[in-house]
């Protein structure tokens, strides 16, 4: 079973995905976020993604393994 997915509150929207990697603690930097990214270790609302540019919106959940992430708008 993967783990629960958190709320990653980002302060505009959109972001990229490889800025939301970072953000969110799924890659340790950005070459980690562009690997991940390119050996097709990264989905998008359970989508693979290989677009380190790819716009992310609030409710876009992000995957890693069994680490997910949701975008969210912080208030």
């Amino acid at each position: 079973m993967s783990e629960p997915v958190r709320d990653v509150p980002i302060t505009g929207e959109p972001i990229r995905l490889g800025q939301f990697l970072k953000l969110a603690g799924l890659a340790e930097d950005g070459a980690h976020a562009k690997d991940l990214i390119e050996n097709e270790e990264v989905t998008v609302n359970d989508e693979v993604e290989t677009r380190r540019g790819r716009q992310l919106s609030d409710g876009d959940v992000v995957a890693v393994g069994g680490d997910r992430g949701r975008v969210t708008l912080a208030r």
